[in-house]
């Protein structure tokens, strides 16, 4: 069962839904701790008193603002708990919107909100069974580690997930790192489409979506351990310059293709229309010198 890392509860209109909140994702990541090379000993960082110049303890230790170089202002964290905001205690849902019209960049992690006992049961389960049918995401605002947060409600199997979701004003312009202005060609666009249809699937599930960086560390590790060789890194396949973007989607395609299995035939890309009106423009011109040539008198001795 997850830790509970925040209790409140839901705000629903007049609806009041007692919640846990619970993290719904873990990190497999491989941690590594700092140590004195020499000797191997553990190098750990101290809490030193700037005035005082010496190690405080935990204990010790508070939050505070400062206000000028010569003031700071304390805030305990019973203050902080205790703010003069609705959303102190609940999450209040605002408005009910399409998934689709917000931005995936401003969604964050993800926490599991469980019922908080019998009496919660019934109206948790009035709000994951409306958000269902409605086919829509609730967005919600609360107070949580120091700051107020939005975020989504949506539904996930028979439970409700909290996303915590960036404010307008955290979000940066993308503006000034669109690409320059360039031509893109129709045929190109459906070579592309080709492509991402060829590696197009209903499912995140298999072994190219495990984490092989953590399994390739556990190796090294393992091998040190047992003072076995370290195992020898594969060749990094070398980028080949694009010179023919065409040329280049369709060797994508019959790739993929072979990954998963298909037969992979070669089928010509349609050619460029540029390329198509560049001849057309020669072939124009070759028929009106062939009508001036025809009607030019012939010369006579």
């Amino acid at each position: 069962m997850p830790r509970t890392i925040w209790s409140g509860a839901i705000s629903f209109g007049l609806v009041t839904v007692p919640i846990h909140v619970q993290s719904a994702t873990e990190d497999h990541s491989v941690r590594f701790h700092q140590y004195h090379l020499a000797d191997m000993g553990r190098v750990r960082v101290r809490k030193i008193c700037e005035l005082e110049d010496r190690e405080v303890q935990q204990s010790e230790i508070g939050k505070g603002y400062e206000y000028s170089k010569t003031q700071v202002i304390p805030i305990s964290d019973a203050e902080l708990a205790n703010l003069p905001l609705p959303t102190a205690k609940a999450i209040e849902i605002d408005a009910f919107v399409p998934l689709e019209t917000i931005d995936p960049i401003r969604l964050s992690e993800g926490y599991y909100l469980s019922p908080d006992g019998q009496v919660a049961a019934k109206p948790y389960k009035l709000l994951r069974q409306a958000l269902a049918r409605s086919a829509k995401v609730a967005v919600a605002k609360w107070a949580w580690h120091g700051r107020e947060r939005l975020g989504i409600l949506r539904v996930r199997d028979d439970v409700l997930v909290l996303h915590l979701m960036r404010w307008p004003d955290e979000i940066r312009d993308s503006a000034e790192l669109a690409p320059p202005a360039v031509d893109i060609d129709d045929t190109e666009i459906e070579g592309a489409l080709a492509l991402m249809d060829t590696m197009s699937r209903d499912d995140l599930e298999g072994e190219e979506f495990r984490d092989t960086y953590t399994e390739a560390l556990e190796q090294i590790i393992e091998a040190k351990r047992e003072e076995k060789p370290l195992p020898e890194a594969p060749e990094p396949e070398k980028p080949g310059k694009v010179l023919d973007l065409m040329s280049a989607l369709n060797a994508s395609v019959e790739k993929a293709k072979a990954s998963r299995g298909e037969h992979a035939e070669v089928h010509e890309m349609p050619k460029q229309k540029t390329t198509a009106k560049k001849t057309a423009k020669k072939t124009a011109g070759k028929k009106t010198t062939a009508k001036k040539t025809a009607g030019r008198k012939p010369k006579t001795a």
